[in-house]
């Protein structure tokens, strides 16, 4: 029944959140305008957050009538430093959500205001240790932006329905916070906008059920981690399934990841937030992983998940000092320069743990693929670290149709085998893409965990066999496709024919003899 009610209030709130988009993106592209709302949905979460945790601190001390939206700014600045210490951040009551949006339809020069506030939100962290957090969080959300409204008063117009829209969204109350209300909705609109944008949505967003089933697989076997981290992070998603599958402490030393896009950078901190996952747990970096790689100092991750893009072309052999980088040069090869599906794969297993997994997708070329992409395959054979890999069904990304594969990498493999799993009917179809169920996504882990041989689904290969195969890894040469095509009774159809034969014969007779009745 608790479910039931669960998901009839996720509803609602997805509607709400329907509602908004629709009645504000006007002349706002979709896909930009996701920025605002996410904006807005932030600076609200962040002002109750914040109001939540002083207002229960005075609760305690015995002050229950306390209530910091009402203080003066002057009396609240009296705590800034100790906040920012706690929490990362400071607001002072006038600046917090629920009292600009109190006043907007009055306020005249409302972006000028929330300008102010977002900067002020940025300075409180500066010179803090939660600086790098928060520094630039709010830069997309352009209050200026001609994409607003042509006319300041129109610009002010949706920004206060803007702010009014997010205030009425029942994501509970300021005093009892259903912290997976705001990740819920974070989710929900960014897989909205992801499908309606096609292809650019895509590559911000990993859809939930493959990171669910990438994640699963990465912990198998395991109630907790260390830290997790993806080198292609996008807007976060795949980094917070770990938490959502082993729970909020099971992850003892945080979440970490690296992502080129600014735009996406910012997504993924804004949704670290938005799941309550304090400054001090999560380290996101801005940089190109494979040239510029931010986390030297937190390696090894015990679980490493990826969804990074698909051949997308690099530095390689053009950098003379990627040869020698200590993450490439043990396969003595760079990836294609064109190709830097590898490079990933690389980069992921220099960063793994000796008891760690690392599930990444990958574009199924680089399984079958000869050249250098073929030598970095003979590389991961050979030293035994390639542990399954798991062929998923087409059409599961936005944007895109072909059937991608997992790859699973381990150091600590207790036999020298690797399992392939052909999971391409593993699905069923919503609308235009296709989806994994959860008995899906149980019947892949179930195999994997067991290493499992099951016909035209699953096959344990030797060493051997990899090599007599010239270290192509595609699933295809390891599980036979079960034949679909109809069984042919060869008797009976013989029989069949002989029947068609013997009465085209009578007919022809019949013919004949007609023809010959008319000639005479």
């Amino acid at each position: 029944m608790a479910d039931n009610k669960k998901e009839q209030e996720r509803e609602e709130l997805h509607r709400a959140i329907w509602a908004i988009a629709d009645e504000l993106r006007g002349a706002v592209d979709g896909w930009d305008f996701k920025n605002y709302v996410l904006g807005t949905m932030f600076y609200r979460y962040i002002s109750e957050n914040l109001t939540n945790y002083i207002n229960a601190g005075e609760w305690e001390a015995g002050d229950t009538d306390f209530d910091y939206t009402k203080l003066s700014d002057s009396e609240a600045e009296e705590g800034r430093e100790s906040l920012v210490e706690e929490k990362g951040f400071f607001i002072l009551p006038s600046e917090l959500f629920c009292n600009v949006n109190r006043r907007a339809d009055q306020d005249e020069r409302l972006n000028e205001t929330l300008e102010s506030v977002f900067a002020h939100i940025e300075a409180s962290a500066k010179g803090s240790t939660s600086e790098c957090s928060f520094s630039g969080l709010f830069d997309d959300f352009d209050v200026n932006s001609n994409k607003l409204g042509a006319s300041l008063p129109k610009r002010n117009e949706r920004l206060s329905k803007l702010l009014h829209g997010v205030a009425n969204m029942d994501l509970g109350d300021v005093k009892d916070h259903d912290i997976d209300a705001f990740g819920d909705a974070y989710e929900y609109l960014m897989t909205m906008y992801a499908s309606s944008a096609g292809k650019s949505g895509g590559e911000f967003f990993t859809p939930a059920d493959v990171s669910e089933l990438l994640t699963r697989i990465g912990t198998v076997g395991k109630t907790e981690i260390n830290k997790v981290y993806d080198p292609a992070c996008g807007s976060g998603s795949l980094l917070l399934k770990a938490e959502k599958i082993l729970g909020k402490e099971a992850i003892r030393n945080g979440f970490y990841g690296q992502e080129i896009n600014i735009t996406t950078y910012n997504l993924c901190r804004i949704n670290m937030f938005l799941h309550d996952v304090g400054f001090d747990k999560f380290s996101i970096a801005c940089e190109d992983t494979l040239t510029a790689p931010q986390h030297w100092d937190d390696e090894p991750f015990e679980l490493i998940v990826s969804n990074p893009p698909y051949s997308i072309k690099w530095k390689g052999d053009d950098n003379p000092l990627l040869i020698n980088d200590p993450r490439f040069s043990p396969a003595g090869v760079l990836a294609p320069k064109s190709k830097a599906d590898l490079a990933f794969i690389m980069h992921a297993l220099a960063w793994l743990a000796t008891n760690g997994t690392a599930a990444i997708v990958c574009f199924p070329g680089v399984m079958y693929r000869g050249g250098a992409e073929q030598k970095i395959r003979k590389y991961l054979v050979d030293n035994n670290y390639i542990d399954a890999i798991i062929q998923l069904p087409n059409n599961l990304f936005f944007g895109t149709s072909i059937a991608t594969c997992i790859m699973v990498l381990k150091k600590g493999k207790i036999d020298n085998n690797t399992l392939f799993i052909d999971a391409s009917n593993e699905c069923i179809k919503v609308t235009n893409n296709n989806k994994l169920t959860k008995a899906n996504m149980d019947r892949i882990v179930e195999t994997f965990a067991k290493r499992a041989e099951e016909t035209h689904f699953s096959h344990l290969a030797s060493y051997e066999e990899i090599v007599k195969n010239d270290y192509n890894m595609s699933v295809s040469t390891y599980v036979e496709a079960r034949d679909t095509r109809e069984k042919i009774d060869i008797v009976k159809l013989n029989a069949e024919i002989e029947e068609i034969v013997a009465r085209q014969q009578v007919l022809r007779d019949e013919i004949a003899k007609i023809i010959a009745d008319i000639e005479v």
